[in-house]
């Protein structure tokens, strides 16, 4: 019996979430809340404009940074095979 066993990788995944968390949070800070809400020091909207920025970068590094999906190699694939030991 042959049994193949697919590893996938968790980090495309978690970097493009995180990238879409950072882009989300950037917007709510940029355009839904006043600039001036913390006072002179802290311009919120300023933050959220960076946190745009990174959460954009982000998708676009993880998308060009990502492995081909369609094509298999051995590191993705594994194969195990299932001999019973001759007695």
């Amino acid at each position: 019996m042959t049994v193949a066993v697919r590893v996938f990788s968790l980090e495309v995944v978690m970097g493009v979430g995180v990238s879409i968390f950072f882009l989300t949070l950037g917007a709510i800070l940029r355009f839904a809340i006043e600039p001036d809400v913390f006072g002179q020091s802290v311009h919120m909207d300023v933050i959220g404009l960076i946190f745009m920025i990174v959460g954009g970068a982000g998708i676009v590094l993880s998308i060009v940074l990502a492995p081909r999906r369609g094509s298999t190699s051995e590191g993705q694939l594994m194969h195990r095979e299932n001999h019973p030991p001759e007695v």
